[in-house]
């Protein structure tokens, strides 16, 4: 395999979120527009400004990519779609850099959102894959919650993983996002309230599930030279890599892409885990994020349980681990879920976040997964990112 080229000359800015919300009543297009919106509002641009695209949402059915350009009156002369739920931001920032770089757009707006009406986790399902349509669903068998509840019980039979390992990610989450104006949840979160929650699917309950809601995450990649003329804070793409149906001979996933790029990743990022300043993972279920911690690097295969006890996860703790609550606490805006760990990490290392800002922080870590189906999820993507000067 050779050696992916640099992102050099290329930059990540303008990170925007929209406040989340249970349900809405509107479309995916509002959510999308308003996340745009928002990027563009914060780095003084207009529309006409901006000639590349990346979407990704499962509800803007029957529209696509190409319809929401006429939606909105964008022309852009590169135009992509994303359709990899959690991985979606880790992948629209690899392509639009790279499209940045070899000069085919010299603005990229990449925004994910959906809407969330009564109805719509409902209808995502029942026609989420064919695989899923085929295979599980005539069983009775649908849906996240019961695919990770297998997953996470398979993990804690393997690696001696305690329901009090995971409440840790979820009770420091829910601390973090107690800080993040944007986020849905916002009660306080002990370990007993986790350890009582109401049981799933065995053996997830409440406090292991995300919160479906509406909502976009949006942010702009251009040269690093057009955000030094707009004096827009600007972080820079040290390493990504990026993987799908990893290890397809697995019985059960216990494992992602991750593993089999890691490598590649620190390489080219010219760092490892010991130097990241904070972690942003995607945290659908706390069992999803052990796996990440040990399939990056910072433990060995079935450790994190051991060495996640002696670590603290909050904004002020030494290892910050999704900032913002991520979707465990701030909520899962659909694809949004996908942006969101992304957004948070450009925020912190230029020094933009706020309330939930880690101190120094410098190098950030963002990793992301999709695409569930029975036994495992299909797609896995990471970035290293920093600030820069």
């Amino acid at each position: 395999m050779r050696t992916p080229q640099s992102y050099d000359g290329v930059v990540i800015a303008a990170p925007f979120s929209t406040p989340y919300t249970r349900y809405s009543t509107e479309t995916a297009h509002h959510w999308l527009a308003r996340g745009l919106k928002g990027a563009l509002d914060a780095a003084g641009l207009r529309k006409e400004d901006v000639d590349g695209l990346s979407v990704a949402s499962f509800t803007l059915f029957p529209d696509t990519p190409v319809g929401l350009t006429q939606h909105l009156g964008f022309t852009p002369r590169w135009l992509d779609s994303i359709p990899m739920g959690g991985a979606s931001g880790v992948v629209a920032l690899r392509r639009a850099a790279r499209a940045v770089q070899a000069g085919d757009a010299d603005i990229v707006a990449c925004v994910a959102g959906d809407t969330n009406q009564i109805d719509s986790f409902r209808k995502l399902l029942s026609s989420f894959s064919r695989f899923a349509m085929d295979a599980a669903y005539p069983y009775g068998y649908g849906g996240p919650n019961a695919m990770f509840a297998l997953l996470t019980d398979r993990y804690m039979t393997e690696y001696g993983a305690t329901r009090e390992d995971f409440g840790r990610i979820c009770v420091a989450q829910r601390d973090n996002a107690l800080r993040y104006p944007n986020a849905v949840m916002k009660k306080p979160l002990t370990l007993d309230d986790y350890l009582a929650a109401r049981p799933i699917a065995d053996p997830i309950a409440l406090f292991d599930c995300v919160m479906p809601c509406a909502g976009a995450e949006a942010f702009l990649v251009m040269t690093e030279d057009e955000a030094a003329k707009r004096g827009l804070p600007a972080a820079r793409i040290s390493s990504t890599i990026e993987r799908h149906n990893a290890f397809p001979d697995d019985p059960m996933q216990l494992r992602g892409g991750w593993e089999m790029d890691r490598d590649t990743l620190w390489s080219c990022a010219g760092c490892g885990p010991e130097d990241m300043d904070l972690v942003q993972t995607y945290d659908d279920y706390p069992v999803i994020s052990m796996l990440q911690f040990e399939d990056l690097g910072f433990c060995d295969k079935g450790a994190a349980p051991e060495y996640l006890r002696n670590k603290d996860l909050t904004v002020t703790g030494d290892l910050p681990h999704n900032t913002s609550g991520g979707q465990l606490s701030a909520g899962q805006a659909g694809a949004g879920g996908g942006f969101i760990g992304l957004v948070e990490a450009i925020r912190q290392v230029t020094q933009t976040a706020g309330p939930t800002q880690v101190a120094e922080a410098r190098k950030a870590l963002v990793s992301g997964f999709g695409m569930i189906n029975y036994d495992r999820g299909l797609c896995s993507g990471a970035a290293v990112i920093e600030g820069a000067a």
